[in-house]
C-alpha cells in the first residue's frame, strides 16, 4: 500500500538464504549448481512470481526445494535487507570520515528503471487510472521512498503475504505431476494452518467524469526534434479480467484498433505526422484486476496535445460508424492460429505469465487456455450480430466516463531535481543520527563487507555433478540440395506442427562502402514499403493473412577459426502455416523483384518510429551498447557491429529523422536493393515436417528461379574474400548429406586491433559499462577455457564485488562467439571503481583462490547454456547461420569437459594480464570529473 518497494525488496531478500539452506544467496549459488534453462523472480503490480525451468528431473526437485524453502521459510537477516534493499554506507566503507550515501541493489535497479521515460509514463498511467488501492503506488519501489522501509515492515509483509493460503503453484512439462504435488505438500503445505489472507483487491470506483493529469520526465538527448518530446495518451478502464471471454474480445478489439498500418489509430495518429510513435502501453493491458486500453502519441509538440485528443475522439466515432473489414478480422484470427501452432522453448513460461494475473484474482485459469473455443465463440457472436465489435467500442470508449488523459513533457532539470531531493532525504536521515548511530552504521558496514567477502559454505545446497551432463550431443539430420542448380538450400525435417520456417542469407560483399551504414534501415523498411502491385497497406494485410511475420536483419558472423575473418550479409526470415507456403514465397519474390520506394511520407513515418525505438531502448540495453562500442576496434567484424547495432546507428537514425528532406536517403534504397536482393551469393534453409518437404522444395526452387541474377559479375568491394565449405560429416556408418554449403568470407590480413576508451555522456543517474578483450576464435583450444573462466569470475568474484558490494543491478563477464571477452555492469552507481574491479578479477584468478568445486559449478552453468533447448524451428540453424557443425560442437563440448585448473590459470595469464591483449572500454552514463580530466578517453 506504499511505494517503499516492500514486495520487490522481499523478492530479493527471501532469495538470500532460508532455514534448510542457510548459506547466503542460494538463488545465485544455484545458477551454478544446476542445469536450469531459466531461473528468476519478478514483482508485478499485485503479485511476485518465482519461475524456473530445467530438463533434468533431479534438478527440478532440487530447484523446487530451494524455491519453496526460500518463499516460506526465509532467514530474512537484517544484513541481507541492507544489501538488497537500501542502506546508509560511508562513501569509502573503510573510512568513517567520508560522507554517507544510499546503497542497495533494488535502490539502484529502480533508479535505472526510471531513466526510461516510457517506464515513467506507464507507471504514472497505472497509478492515476486506478487510484483507489494498490495500483496507485509503485510495487517495485520509488527510489525516493525506498529508504523509508524498515526491516520490521519487511518481516511483517512476509508474514501476512508469503503463506500457502495466499500462494498459487503452476507446473508445466512432462515430468510426473504426482511427484510435484507430493513435494509441495511435504515441504510446504503440511507445515501451515489455513488462514484468510485478506489480500483481495477491491473493484476500482468508477468515475462519473473523465480526468486529466500532467507529469514530467528527463529530456531525451537522442530526440530527433528537441522541441517535440511530449507524450500524451487517452486511457479507458475496461472489464474485470476474470471475465475471460469479454477480455478475449477486448484484446482482439484493441489489436484491430492499433496494430499495423491498416488499423484506424495508425492511420489517424501515426500518419498525421505530428509524433514519432504510439505512446507507451498502447493497446490492451490485462495485468491489473481491471483491464484498460490506452492510445496516444509520443514525440509531439506540447501544443499538439489537444489535436491528439480530438483525433482519438474522431477515430472512435469513425469506428462505431464503419466497423472493421472482414479480412482484417480474419488476419487477426489467423495470427492467433499461428501463435498456437508455433512452438517456442519458453512455451510453459509464457503460459505462466499469461494466466498469472487472472488466476491471482481468483479467475479460472483453465478457461484462459481454451483459446480455440474462444475463437469459435467470437466468430459466433459476429455472425449473430455484425455490429458486435462496434457496440463494444461504443460502450467501453465512447460512453465510458472512466477515462484518463495523461501527458508528459521533459524538464531539463529533472535529474538534477531528483538528485537534490535524494540529497535532502539523505541529509534528513543523517541529521537524525546520533554519533553513536553513525558509528553503528560504520561498524555494520564493515560487518556487511566481512560477510560479503567471507567464503561461503554451500554444502547445504543440492547440486548436480559434472557427471550428470550428457557426454554427447544429439545429432540433427540435415540435407542439402541446390535450387536452380546454384543456390544451396538446407532442409531440416522437424515436428513443426504444420508450420514452415524459411530463411535466406544474402551477401553484402559487393555493396559499396558508402551504402553500408544504411543497411539496417534498408532491412527495417524493405517489408513495409509495398511490393509489386501492393501498396504498403495491402502488403501489410497480405503478410498478416498469409504469414506469421516476415523480417530482415543484418547478419555479421565472425569466423569460427580466425578472428580477422567474418561473413557479412542480410538474413531474411519468415514462417507460415503449410497451406500458405505458395503465398508466402510469392510475397518474398515480389519483395526481391519489385520492392516499392516511392512512398516518401510513409518512409518518413517509419524512420521516425525506428529512431524513437532506438532511443527508448538505451536504458534497458545500455550495457550492450557499451560492450559493442568497446569491441569496435578489436576485430574487423566489431567495426561493422558498431555501425549496424551500436551507438553509431542510434546517432545516424537520429540524424536521418531530423532531416526535412529524406529524398537523398530514400534514393539509396534502390541502390542497396540492386546488390542485395538477387540470387548471387545466397543460401536458403527450410524447417518443416517431413511431409511438407517435397512441396517446400518446389516452392523454394520456384522462388530462386523467379528472382534476378546480376547481369554482370560484381566484384567484392574488399579484395580479400575466401570461400569456406562445410565438410560432410560421418556419424557411425552413415554420412549425413549436409554437404558443401559455401560461405564467402571477408578476410582482413592487415587489420591491427587498437585500444579505445569512450565515454557517452548521458543524463542518466547510473552507469552502463563494457570492457572488451580480444582473445581467440571458437575452435581454438583456449576458447573453452576462457568460456569457463568468464563464468567462474562472474559467479565467484564479479557478482560479489559489483552487485553485493557495489550496489549495481548486475555485472559479470562473458565470452562471445566472436572471441571477445566482455566484462560488463548494468545500472551501476560506480564507474571507474568498477573498471578497477574488472582488473582485480584477473588478479583473483591468477591468485588461484578457487576450488575444484568452483570449477565444476562454472562448468554446470556453461553447459546449462550450451544445452539450452532448441525449438524445432531453430534446429540446424548453428550450421546454416554460423557454419558450426554438430561435429564442431561435440569437439567444443569435449574441450569444455577437459578444462582444468591449470588451463584457467594459463588463459588468465595469457589474455587478462595487463599489456597481454588489446582491450577497449566504454561507459554510458553521467558526467564524470575523473574521466573529463583524462585525455585518453574519447568523450561523446
Amino acid at each position: 500500500m506504499d511505494s517503499t518497494g516492500v514486495p520487490h525488496i522481499l523478492e530479493h531478500t527471501v532469495l538470500c538464504g532460508s532455514q534448510k539452506y542457510p548459506c547466503r544467496d542460494p538463488f545465485f549459488k544455484m545458477l551454478n549448481r544446476s542445469l536450469s534453462t531459466f531461473m528468476n523472480a519478478f514483482t508485478a503490480s499485485d503479485y511476485t512470481l518465482y519461475p524456473f525451468s530445467t530438463q533434468n528431473p533431479k534438478d527440478f526437485q532440487n530447484l523446487l526445494s530451494v524455491y519453496l524453502d526460500a518463499a516460506f521459510f526465509p532467514c530474512l537477516r537484517q544484513l541481507d535487507f541492507w544489501q538488497e534493499g537500501w542502506r546508509l554506507e560511508h562513501e569509502n566503507p573503510y573510512d568513517p570520515q567520508t560522507p554517507l550515501v544510499f546503497k542497495g541493489v533494488v535502490f539502484n535497479e529502480m533508479k535505472g528503471a526510471f531513466t526510461d521515460n516510457e517506464r515513467v509514463f506507464s507507471q504514472h498511467l497505472q497509478n492515476k487510472l486506478l487510484p483507489d488501492h494498490t495500483y496507485a503506488v509503485i510495487s517495485g519501489g520509488d527510489p525516493l521512498n525506498i529508504p523509508d522501509l524498515t526491516w520490521e515492515q519487511l518481516k511483517q509483509f512476509h508474514a501476512s503475504h508469503y503463506h500457502p493460503s495466499n500462494a498459487r503453484f503452476f507446473t508445466y512439462g512432462n515430468f510426473p505431476l504426482e511427484q510435484h504435488l507430493k513435494q509441495i505438500h511435504e515441504e510446504a503445505l503440511i507445515k501451515f494452518q489455513k488462514i484468510e489472507p485478506n489480500t483481495a483487491i477491491p473493484k476500482q470506483q468508477l468515475w462519473d467524469k473523465p480526468r486529466e493529469h500532467h507529469v514530467t520526465c528527463g529530456s531525451d538527448s537522442f530526440a530527433s526534434d528537441p522541441t517535440k518530446q511530449t507524450t500524451v495518451s487517452v486511457s479507458f478502464l475496461l472489464s474485470d479480467i476474470t471475465d475471460t471471454f469479454e477480455n478475449f474480445t477486448l484484446n482482439l478489439l484493441s489489436s484491430l484498433l492499433v496494430d499495423g498500418p491498416n488499423s484506424p489509430f495508425y492511420k489517424a495518429l501515426i500518419e498525421a505526422n505530428i509524433g514519432t510513435d504510439f505512446s507507451p502501453d498502447v493497446g490492451f493491458n490485462g495485468y491489473t484486476k481491471e483491464a484498460y486500453f490506452s492510445v496516444g502519441l509520443q514525440g509531439i509538440a506540447e501544443r499538439d496535445i489537444e489535436t491528439v485528443k480530438q483525433i482519438i475522439a474522431r477515430t472512435i466515432d469513425h469506428v462505431i460508424e464503419k466497423g472493421f473489414e472482414e479480412d482484417k478480422i480474419e488476419a487477426l484470427l489467423h495470427k492467433i492460429e499461428i501463435q498456437l501452432k508455433h512452438q517456442s522453448t519458453s512455451f510453459g513460461l509464457s503460459l505462466t505469465s499469461y494466466i498469472a494475473s487472472c488466476w491471482n484474482h481468483d479467475g479460472e485459469p483453465l478457461e484462459l487456455l481454451k483459446v480455440a473455443e474462444k475463437v469459435s465463440q467470437f466468430r459466433q457472436c459476429l455472425k449473430e450480430n455484425p455490429a458486435f465489435l462496434q457496440e463494444k467500442v461504443k460502450r467501453y470508449f465512447k460512453d465510458n466516463p472512466h477515462r484518463l488523459t495523461l501527458s508528459m513533457s521533459p524538464d531539463e532539470a529533472y535529474y538534477d531535481k531528483q538528485a537534490k531531493t535524494e540529497a535532502e532525504k539523505l541529509k534528513q536521515k543523517v541529521n537524525a543520527l546520533s554519533e553513536e548511530q553513525k558509528k553503528q552504521i560504520y561498524e555494520k558496514g564493515l560487518e556487511l563487507i566481512a560477510l560479503q567477502s567471507k567464503p561461503q559454505d554451500t554444502s547445504c545446497l543440492p547440486a548436480l555433478k559434472v557427471s550428470d551432463i550428457e557426454p554427447m550431443i544429439p545429432l540433427t539430420k540435415l540435407e542439402t540440395a541446390f535450387a536452380a542448380d546454384e543456390v544451396p538450400v538446407q532442409y531440416c525435417a522437424q515436428p513443426t506442427n504444420g508450420v514452415v520456417y524459411f530463411r535466406a542469407v544474402s551477401s553484402l560483399n559487393t555493396l559499396p562502402e558508402e551504402l553500408k551504414p544504411y543497411v539496417p534501415l534498408f532491412c527495417n523498411v524493405i517489408t513495409k514499403m509495398g511490393c509489386g502491385a501492393l501498396d504498403y497497406r495491402e502488403q501489410a494485410q497480405q503478410i498478416e493473412l498469409k504469414t506469421g511475420g516476415m523480417s530482415v536483419s543484418p547478419h555479421i558472423i565472425p569466423d569460427d577459426s580466425h578472428l580477422d575473418v567474418y561473413e557479412q550479409g542480410v538474413l531474411f526470415s519468415s514462417l507460415c502455416l503449410d497451406r500458405n507456403l505458395p503465398d508466402m514465397m510469392h510475397l518474398w519474390s515480389e519483395i526481391f523483384n519489385n520492392p516499392r520506394f516511392e512512398e516518401e511520407e510513409h518512409f518518413k513515418v517509419l524512420v521516425k518510429m525506428i529512431a524513437q525505438e532506438l532511443s527508448n531502448g538505451i536504458p534497458d540495453s545500455g550495457h550492450l551498447y557499451a560492450s559493442v562500442r568497446a569491441s569496435k576496434t578489436l576485430t574487423p567484424a566489431g567495426e561493422l557491429q558498431e555501425m549496424f547495432t551500436g551507438m553509431d546507428q542510434v546517432k545516424l537514425m537520429k540524424r536521418i529523422a531530423e532531416m526535412s528532406d529524406v529524398k537523398p536517403i530514400l534514393r539509396k534504397l534502390p541502390r542497396i536493393k540492386k546488390y542485395l536482393l538477387n540470387s548471387d551469393n545466397m543460401r536458403c534453409s527450410v524447417n518443416a515436417t517431413p511431409q511438407q518437404m517435397a512441396q517446400a522444395s518446389k516452392e523454394v526452387e520456384k522462388f530462386i528461379k523467379g528472382i534476378t541474377r546480376s547481369k554482370k559479375e560484381r566484384r567484392p568491394v574488399r579484395p580479400h574474400v575466401i570461400e569456406k565449405y562445410l565438410e560432410p560429416k560421418a556419424t557411425g556408418n552413415e554420412t549425413l548429406n549436409c554437404s558443401q554449403i559455401p560461405r564467402k568470407l571477408i578476410t582482413e590480413p592487415t587489420f591491427q586491433p587498437c585500444q579505445m576508451k569512450t565515454h557517452f555522456i548521458l543524463s542518466f543517474p547510473v552507469n552502463y559499462i563494457g570492457e572488451c578483450i580480444r582473445t581467440v576464435p571458437y575452435t581454438a583450444q583456449d576458447y573453452a577455457s576462457l568460456r569457463i573462466l568468464a563464468r567462474l569470475m562472474t559467479a565467484k568474484f564479479l557478482h560479489r564485488e559489483i552487485r553485493e558490494k557495489g550496489g549495481a543491478y548486475g555485472g559479470g563477464a562473458k565470452l562471445s562467439h566472436s572471441g571477445v571477452l566482455t566484462f560488463y555492469s548494468y545500472r551501476d552507481p560506480n564507474s571507474l571503481a568498477t573498471l578497477t574491479t574488472f582488473e582485480k578479477a584477473a588478479d583473483w584468478v591468477k591468485s588461484g583462490d578457487f576450488t575444484q568445486q568452483d570449477i565444476d559449478e562454472a562448468k554446470l552453468a556453461v553447459f546449462a547454456a550450451v544445452d539450452a533447448p532448441t525449438a524445432p524451428s531453430d534446429k540446424g540453424m548453428d550450421h546454416f547461420l554460423f557454419g558450426i557443425s554438430d561435429e564442431m560442437k561435440q569437439t567444443h563440448r569435449e574441450q569444455l569437459f577437459a578444462v582444468s585448473r591449470e588451463n584457467l590459470m594459463d588463459v588468465a595469464n595469457k589474455y587478462l594480464a595487463a599489456g597481454k591483449s588489446t582491450r577497449g572500454l566504454a561507459i554510458l552514463g553521467p558526467e564524470n570529473a575523473d574521466i573529463a580530466k583524462d585525455p585518453s578517453w574519447v568523450k561523446r
